[in-house]
C-alpha cells in the first residue's frame, strides 16, 4: 500500500514476518517513517529500492493510519504539501494517474 501524506510517503507491505504481527514500512526519504512512527527503529540501505525501512506492529500501523484520516481538515491535499521536491514528485504521480484514468476500459 502506498500512503501519500503531506510530510511523508510510505510503502507498507506484509513481508517476511512468519507470525504476521508486523508490517514492513518503507520510505524513500530520511524522516518519513519517523514522521508517522516516532521512535521507530529505521534501517537505512538494506539493499533494495527503498532506502529506509522499519518493522512496525500491524496494530500500530492501523492506528496510525486511522489517526491520519481523523486529522484531515483540507479540501485539497496537494495544497498541504509544503516541501517543493515532495510536491513535484506528488504532482508527477497525480499526472500519471490522471493519464491512467483516461485509459479506462470501455464496457
Amino acid at each position: 500500500m502506498w500512503i501519500f501524506l503531506s510530510d511523508s510517503f510510505l510503502s507498507i507491505v506484509d513481508k517476511g514476518d512468519p507470525s504476521g504481527a508486523t508490517l514492513l514500512v518503507r520510505a524513500r526519504r530520511r524522516g518519513d517513517i519517523e514522521a508517522v512512527f516516532p521512535g521507530a527503529e529505521v534501517v537505512e540501505g538494506a539493499g533494495t529500492d527503498y532506502r529506509y525501512r522499519a518493522r512496525i506492529d500491524r496494530d500500530q500501523v492501523a492506528d496510525a493510519m486511522a489517526q491520519q484520516v481523523e486529522r484531515i481538515r483540507y479540501g485539497n491535499f496537494k495544497s498541504t504539501v509544503r516541501d517543493d521536491d515532495r510536491h513535484r514528485a506528488y504532482m508527477d504521480t497525480w499526472q500519471a494517474m490522471m493519464r491512467f484514468q483516461d485509459t479506462e476500459p470501455h464496457p
